[in-house]
């Protein structure tokens, strides 16, 4: 199209510049303007999609670097560099993929449409380090196109973060690596993921179809902007830092939102190894194959700064590169590697309009740890399964290592997209998914377990998945005012399995028991608690402190075993544990807070002080009360909070961090928000300007047209340049 969409002319039109001379302009600044709304979120209009590419990684790079930087450093395997020796296991697995030659390869076969994009989304990155001198990277001081190939999934954890570093540092390194207690175990894991509910009109007041977008992430884990170009596309939503397509967002005609997934789609293979002299082989069916060896050199910054290489020679099995030995079989990681369709996927959804366009790009089945909630201008509404997903004999359990000596044991190819638990169009009005399994996405009109392979779910239900059933079941009158207020409902379905036990165990007490007496104020509290959140509630205090005990005790054995935590403890820690438990959450109140009445936001907080990638608080400065708990109670607004070595309060790092609610009108309306602000500088009024709506659930309009914008211009420029105030 050689045309630009009025949205474009009346920007560029409407801009007031003057030039910083610091570099060259390359020629897509000149065909951009960057507007910054009164929220600091840019919206970015470019003559093509290639500068509309240049100029939204130019204002990510404005609002954040460093996290650019620190993505693309644990995509290329080069975190070393910058954090030194104790990051090499993750370079190793990440390079055991990542190949610099072989991307560069790749981006010579990519189609010339992707390559402008790749080639756009550097000249951005370098024109952005050559306008501001004052920024040094860690590493990166110069971007090329392939990079961009090196990280085409935008998700909280990719595939590859699966293969255990303490394994990987045992076989190559014959040594171990410190490990974080989740994974150590016996400390829960804070759910990551996401809620995604799609309402069709026959659901809604005003007959056009919702759609809620709440990603669960490490808090500023994405950017939040608006790309448009005069080749048709105009996407608004969360960006993952570094990534030049929006991940979960929307356009003017359709929006999808992505949840991770339970599906089963990362195996490990034993291999028989032979060895015969210096070579390596492995068996396979009445062969002897060779075992692939590559050479890779890691670069690490050692103490004094300068750098040093640690090299290592590693193997793959036709199924996937060697990542572990256990047994004495080496155990080799099959999971998808597909950058160049996976690029494509990401980009091109974005463009899709209808459900039906939606559906053709996913056939490129390079979506491998995600499901979709979708809806679109038509109506159409959809729960969307990976559509990367292997075929496999189901006589195995590949839910462990499976014999690769076993031909039968191989991956036969890919699911067809309609052969896969999708639910399209239900009838009953609704789709949903909150990383639990897909047998209750749409109610009654759910896919069938008893169809489907056993490996297409490994997660089961989630509290959250009972509570968006409970709110969706028979709800007719949706407005995106209850769509938002359903997102923020405060009610806590785990306990109301807990506590009914746990106040059972109390009443059965014998008179002469001292828990009596001791119990009996945190007790009566629990006893009338209604199962909600809130600010002030002390029940929410005990309960999550207390089932926080009890599921560390138990949980990390009972998810990894696939069980229902919460009806665990309710049914099989003994009445005394759970009495004993409850007495040491009100003394450590008492202990830290004089009292163990204490109300739930005077120690669930919402606090960012500084640009620290890796979270950090402390009591003695300012913070906000956070009403709601983390997902693994069931409450769909996610705040993952916890004490620090130099905290008595818990301070949240995870959970909600970008929330939107998106009307399909013959006009779209959205509202969102997202957790702090848009900017990483502690100096820019825009570093948590959003904290306090994001705490209280308030969303604020979003700015999608011309129209909108009006009024709420903070400033208008081209890449390189220095914008006046807007007027």
């Amino acid at each position: 199209m050689d045309r630009l969409p009025r949205l474009a002319r009346n920007l560029l039109a409407a801009t007031a510049l003057f030039t910083v001379a610091a570099a060259p302009a390359p020629p897509e600044a000149a065909r951009v303007t960057i507007t910054r709304d009164t929220w600091g979120i840019a919206h970015v209009v470019g003559q093509s999609d290639a500068d509309t590419v240049f100029g939204a990684i130019y204002a990510q790079a404005e609002d954040d670097f460093n996290r650019i930087e620190a993505n693309y450093l644990t995509a290329l395997g080069r975190t070393a560099e910058a954090e030194g020796e104790q990051a090499i296991w993750a370079d190793l697995r990440q390079r055991l993929y990542v190949d610099p030659v072989d991307l560069k390869a790749k981006y010579h076969a990519s189609p010339p449409w992707l390559q402008r994009l790749m080639t756009g989304w550097a000249d951005g990155l370098n024109y952005y380090l050559a306008t501001h001198p004052e920024v040094r990277p860690k590493v990166l001081t110069h971007f090329e196109p392939w990079m961009a190939l090196s990280f085409t999934e935008g998700s909280i954890g990719g595939d590859i973060e699966r293969i255990s570093l303490n394994d990987l540092a045992a076989f190559y390194g014959k040594t171990s690596v410190a490990v974080a207690a989740e994974e150590a175990g016996p400390v829960p894991r804070e759910p990551r993921g996401s809620n995604g509910i799609a309402i069709a009109p026959k659901n809604t007041v005003n007959g056009h179809a919702l759609l809620l977008i709440n990603p669960h992430t490490s808090f500023y884990f994405r950017s939040e902007l608006q790309m448009t170009s005069g080749e048709g596309l105009n996407a608004y939503g969360a960006s993952t830092w570094g990534q030049f397509f929006i991940y979960q967002g929307f356009n003017e005609k359709a929006g999808w939102m992505h949840t991770s997934s339970g599906v089963d789609n990362v195996d490990e293979f034993a291999e028989d190894v032979v060895r015969q002299g210096a070579a390596v082989s492995y068996r396979y069916g009445k062969a002897i194959r060779p075992m692939r060896s590559k050479r890779v050199t890691i670069a690490y910054r050692k103490p004094d700064g300068t750098l040093g290489t640690r090299s290592f020679t590693t193997y793959a099995s036709h199924h996937g590169p060697i990542v572990a030995e256990r047994d004495g079989k080496w155990i080799a990681q099959s999971l998808m590697w597909k950058p160049i369709p996976a690029l494509e996927q990401s980009w091109l959804r974005t463009m899709a309009t209808d459900l039906a366009g939606y559906l053709k790009v996913a056939e490129r089945k390079a979506n491998s740890s995600n499901d979709t909630l979708f809806a679109d201008a038509k109506g159409e509404i959809a729960y969307l399964h990976p559509q990367f997903v292997p075929v496999r004999d189901t006589r195995f359990d590949y839910g462990k290592p499976v014999d690769g000596a076993d031909p039968a044991t191989d991956w036969k190819g890919l699911h067809s997209v309609a052969s896969l638990p999708n639910a399209i169009n239900p009838r009953v009005g609704y789709a949903f998914s909150t990383n639990n399994w897909p047998w209750t996405a749409a109610g009654p009109d759910s896919p069938k377990a008893a169809d489907y392979p056993r490996y297409m779910d490994t997660f089961g239900e989630n509290p959250r998945g009972v509570h968006a059933d409970l709110l969706l079941r028979n709800a007719h009158a949706f407005t995106p005012e209850r769509l938002i207020a359903a997102a923020y409902d405060s009610y806590l379905p785990a306990f109301a399995e807990l506590i009914p036990p746990l106040v059972k165990a109390y009443d059965a007490l014998p008179a002469t028991d001292p828990r009596r007496a001791a119990l009996a104020g945190p007790i009566t509290t629990l006893r009338g608690w209604n199962y909600r959140w809130g600010t002030d509630s002390v029940a929410t205090t005990l309960g999550v402190l207390w089932g926080g005990k009890m599921w560390r005790e138990v949980g990390s054995f009972i998810q990894a075993e696939q069980i229902n935590v919460p009806k665990y403890i309710a049914t099989r820690v003994s009445d005394s544990r759970k009495l004993d438990a409850l007495g040491e959450a009100a003394d450590q109140l008492t202990r830290d807070f004089g009292d163990w009445k204490v109300g739930w936001g005077q120690i669930n907080r919402f606090q960012r002080l500084d640009d620290s990638i890796d979270p950090h608080f402390d009591d003695s400065k300012p913070s906000i009360p956070v009403p709601f708990t983390s997902a693994q109670w069931g409450s769909l607004a996610s705040f993952g909070a916890r004490p620090y070595a130099n905290t008595r309060k818990l301070y949240g790092s995870s959970g909600n961090s970008f929330v939107a609610v998106v009307e399909f009108g013959p006009k779209l309306r959205a509202w969102a928000v997202t957790a702090g602000g848009e900017s990483g500088d502690p100096a820019s009024p825009h570093f948590r300007d959003q904290a306090e709506r994001y705490a209280g659930g308030a969303l604020r309009p979003v700015y999608f047209y011309p129209a909108d914008l009006a009024g709420h211009v903070e400033r208008r420029y081209r890449p390189g340049e220095m914008a006046k105030e807007a007027k």
